[in-house]
């Protein structure tokens, strides 16, 4: 893998997945990440576990891996005259300072864009918030759950009548993960940027507006038509091979063929009944739109008569677009999922085995191998020492309780 990101050091000021996710990439890419923890408990994220809104296993707490791993840790007590004078000098040795910290934190820290720009002009300074950096709002926290799922449209795109409820989003950190990839994404633009003019630029990425971006096209739409945006009503498809169809064994196929008259003979091949691509009724696409609700009816009833694995081999030759729905690990263990490298092995300081999601872009046709997440502050005495700090120095600072 060509380490895209090697050479530019990231210094975070952050907490929970949304923004740590986006360093965590850049990591993967081979930037030096250095993260601040809060000098007594760290991450907040590493005690996710008592929060009860998360199940994380006791030998691997692979939801802080997943928005860690590669970088380094350094406890600092940023409420401090002194720890800010270390956080000062960090920065004039960074690329990149990138924070979820709210606009009154950040000025009450002394970390905003002006106080750290003093000490370095060509940093490139990084907001991820809930809302965005203006607005009345810009001052609340929120969670993906709700500024990217419940406030964007989201969560309404997917619910039915028939639900009674408003769906849950469908992983931890659904939004953060896709708003920390955008940030990621921010960033090398930014650093592109500096590259070519010179100027250290900002750069602000919200869940809010991600979600915004992910429903771009709904949105459009509906803005349009001036319609709130919900899925179709069930049973108002008209292509009889775009949809799910359930199997004898309770599992679903997906199809999205939208040339359906050029697949329908393919498919009538793989259910077996090839006189249907002589049926004058779906003789061609016009004929098949047509009467798309017996083609339905008949694609329906096949499909439910077999098992999955019965359609897998059946539908191997079929010359449409289709694909199983997955469950995680199914996903994990997909012969693309493999060949790709999309699904990486990890192990933690202690050597306990677990597996990560790999960056979504790959560089040299190769996959980005994830480091571990750091131990809380396991890197705190080499970050100082790169510092110029002397050991007495750094002494003083952890009986003062400036570093851990």
């Amino acid at each position: 893998m060509t380490a895209v990101m090697q050479g530019v050091r990231i210094v975070e000021v952050a907490e929970h997945t949304f923004v740590p996710a986006a360093s965590a990439l850049l990591a993967d890419w081979g930037a030096d990440v250095i993260k601040i923890e809060h000098v007594e408990r760290g991450d907040a994220m590493r005690g996710l576990a008592s929060s009860g809104i998360a199940v994380v296993p006791d030998d691997v707490h692979v939801l802080f891996e997943h928005s860690n791993r590669g970088k380094r840790s350094l406890g600092l007590d940023l409420t401090s005259e002194a720890g800010r004078e270390v956080l000062y000098r960090l920065v004039a040795t960074a690329d990149v300072f990138l924070t979820n910290k709210l606009p009154g934190v950040r000025t009450k820290l002394g970390i905003d864009v002006e106080d750290l720009r003093v000490h370095n002009p060509r940093l490139i300074y990084v907001r991820g918030t809930g809302q965005g950096e203006r607005g009345p709002e810009a001052d609340h926290g929120a969670y993906d759950s709700l500024a990217f799922w419940a406030r964007a449209g989201v969560a309404a795109g997917v619910m039915r009548p028939e639900y009674g409820h408003v769906p849950v989003p469908p992983a931890p950190g659904f939004g953060d993960s896709i708003g920390g990839m955008t940030i990621a994404g921010g960033i090398a633009s930014a650093l592109f940027h500096r590259e070519r003019t010179g100027e250290a630029t900002t750069a602000d990425v919200s869940l809010m507006g991600t979600a915004i971006w992910s429903m771009g096209q709904a949105m459009a739409l509906s803005l349009q038509l001036d319609v709130p945006w919900t899925p179709p009503p069930v049973g108002t498809r008209s292509n009889p091979l775009t949809g799910n169809y359930c199997t004898a064994d309770e599992r679903w196929l997906s199809f999205t063929c939208l040339q359906a008259g050029r697949y329908w003979p393919s498919i009538c091949a793989a259910i077996e009944r090839p006189e249907l691509a002589r049926d004058p009724r779906f003789a061609d696409h016009a004929a098949l739109m047509a009467h798309s609700g017996e083609a339905i009816e008949i694609l329906t009833a096949a499909f439910a008569a077999r098992p999955l694995e019965h359609w897998r081999n059946r539908l191997s030759a079929f010359t449409g677009q289709w694909t199983v729905v997955q469950h995680t690990l199914e996903a994990a263990a997909d012969p693309q999922a493999v060949a790709n490298g999309y699904v990486q092995e990890c192990a933690t300081a202690t050597g306990a085995r677990f597996r990560l999601a790999a960056a979504p872009v790959q560089f040299g046709e190769q996959p980005a191998i994830p480091g571990r997440a750091p131990e809380f502050n396991e890197h705190g005495d080499e970050v100082l020492a790169e510092l110029g700090l002397a050991p007495e120095e750094v002494l003083d600072l952890k009986i003062a309780g400036v570093v851990t």
